[in-house]
C-alpha cells in the first residue's frame, strides 16, 4: 500500500474534525490538521483515526 500524501492526509483530518466541529472555519482546521501531521504518532493513524484520537479528551460519553 502506498503511504497517502501529507496534503491528502491534513485534507481527511480536516473533514473529520469537521464533522465534530461544524461551526469552525475550515481553514482553521486544516491548519489543526497539519499540526496534527507533525506528530509522529497521529501521522502513523489513518486521517479519521487521529482526528479521533485527538479529540477523544474532548469527546462526550456517548457520542
Amino acid at each position: 500500500m502506498n503511504p497517502i500524501s501529507a496534503e491528502t492526509w491534513i485534507a481527511a483530518c480536516a473533514h473529520q474534525l469537521q464533522r465534530q466541529w461544524k461551526t469552525v472555519d475550515p481553514e482553521q482546521l486544516e491548519e489543526v490538521a497539519a499540526d496534527l501531521w507533525m506528530d509522529d504518532r497521529l501521522r502513523g493513524m489513518s486521517p479519521s483515526d487521529a482526528a479521533r484520537e485527538w479529540l477523544s479528551p474532548v469527546q462526550h460519553d456517548g457520542e
